[in-house]
């Protein structure tokens, strides 16, 4: 199991992969994960979430993608989001990251900055990447004020990339060196 300090990162099981389903088909917490792609992650039904269980968790190749629960630490423990590690390019040892906190009780608290440290923490020591990437759209300030928190550096924008509610925002592309990250 990978520890932070507020948050444990389990394996995804079916009932995790469930929970999923509120939250993707709330549509505030599905903009903000999604922005762009909101017509893919939301409004799916049991069915089709149960049938991606099989392909994106069962069966992936954890040298490429590797997909976590997050949960909270203590006595009694709450699945509040996911995270994951994917487009693993091991040549090069750099990955992309991708986090949803779903349980709104637990926005703006620090609960995804704790994933996300634990995550890389976990990807630079034992898998001895030595960068990590991630991105999001721009309206979702959030986000990106997290993956600052965590050392990541806005390292480009591609303007006008994501049609989000009817207006086009650009999409922010964050990197992060082993060296630079505190561990």
């Amino acid at each position: 199991m990978i520890t932070g300090d507020k948050v444990e990162l389990r394996p995804v099981s079916l009932e995790d992969w469930k929970r999923g389903y509120e939250w993707r088909n709330d549509e505030e917490t599905a903009k903000l994960e999604a922005g762009a792609y909101l017509y893919l992650a939301s409004h799916v039904s049991m069915e089709q979430l149960e049938e991606s269980y099989q392909t994106k968790v069962l069966k992936q190749d954890r040298r490429e993608r590797g997909q976590f629960s997050i949960y909270t630490r203590g006595e009694q423990p709450e699945h509040i989001g996911f995270i994951e590690y994917r487009e693993t390019e091991l040549v090069s040892r750099r990955c992309t990251l991708g986090i949803g906190i779903g349980n709104k009780a637990y926005w703006g608290q620090g609960w995804g900055s704790d994933a996300l440290k634990a995550l890389i923490r976990y990807l630079f020591r034992t898998m001895n990447l030595r960068r990590v990437q991630l991105e999001t759209w721009s309206g979702n300030a959030r986000a990106v004020r997290a993956y600052e928190k965590c050392g990541f550096v806005v390292e480009g924008r591609l303007r006008n990339h994501s049609y989000v509610d009817g207006q086009y925002y650009d999409m922010i592309v964050l990197g992060l060196l082993k060296e630079e990250f505190k561990f």
